[in-house]
């Protein structure tokens, strides 16, 4: 590549950096539905057929804030846990990952909001943010698959006679991508435990925009501690989080 082209991509990496940059502020204080691409151009002080070259529609640009937001989210969740030294201790694992996944989107509400909250009218996620935005979940069945094969089973439930075919996907989507053990798979606790890791990873989104929205006022006193409760009592339902956890 000639000095030129360089300097011309680094341009662009420098332009499309200041763009994303200035988009995600405004997820802040606009939120997503809100987000148009002639504030983003005035806020870059560039005029807004050229931010067009960068980002092509408002779509283009949403895109590209949901994926980069999902992929952080997804490394601070990946790192957290990753830094349990003990990868035997299952439940240290799992709170490690809850605490780091509700720490980043306290500290970023503007992205939550966009990955969590009410969906943008008129605008459809393309498929290339369905890996970015599973990272978190992955993260949650491997140490649901680990604890598992260990021997961890998830407390005794009340019977539904359409149980089985509910979580039919997940466990697809489980084989897939190796989160478990082939032998586990055929296990006949296993889609129970399916279910009860879908409901933790729901609920631990569900928890954190309670908070961020300000559902919990009132209600909860130190959402720091009930947070972990949280955290712990789903972990307890899956059999990894014991009574000392």
């Amino acid at each position: 590549m000639s000095p030129a082209r360089t300097a011309r991509a680094l341009a662009r990496e420098t332009i499309t950096r200041e763009i994303i940059d200035s988009a995600r502020a405004r997820l802040t204080v606009d939120g997503a539905a809100a987000l148009s691409l002639r504030a983003v151009a005035r806020d870059v002080e560039m005029v807004s057929s050229a931010v067009y070259r960068y980002f092509p529609s408002r779509d283009a640009l949403l895109t590209a804030l949901l994926i980069e937001a999902y992929d952080e989210l997804g490394a601070a969740v990946e790192a957290a846990e990753a830094a349990v030294a003990d990868r035997t201790d299952h439940a240290a694992r799992w709170l490690a990952t809850f605490r780091a996944a509700r720490t980043w989107c306290v500290a970023h509400p503007g992205e939550f909001g966009l990955l969590y909250g009410t969906p943008v009218p008129g605008y459809a996620a393309p498929r290339d943010t369905v890996t970015p935005a599973t990272r978190v979940v992955r993260v949650i069945v491997r140490i649901v698959g680990d604890a598992y094969a260990a021997g961890a089973r998830p407390a005794a439930a009340p019977s539904s006679e359409n149980a089985p075919g509910t979580v039919a996907s997940a466990l697809v989507f489980i084989k897939e991508h190796g989160l478990m053990r082939e032998s586990d798979l055929s296990d006949e606790a296993l889609p129970e435990t399916v279910r009860r890791t879908l409901m933790a990873w729901t609920t631990l989104f569900g928890t954190i925009s309670f908070e961020l929205f300000g559902h919990l006022v009132g209600s909860v006193d130190d959402p720091d501690a009930w947070f972990d409760d949280v955290a712990r009592r789903l972990g307890a339902d899956l059999g990894i989080v014991g009574a000392s956890g």
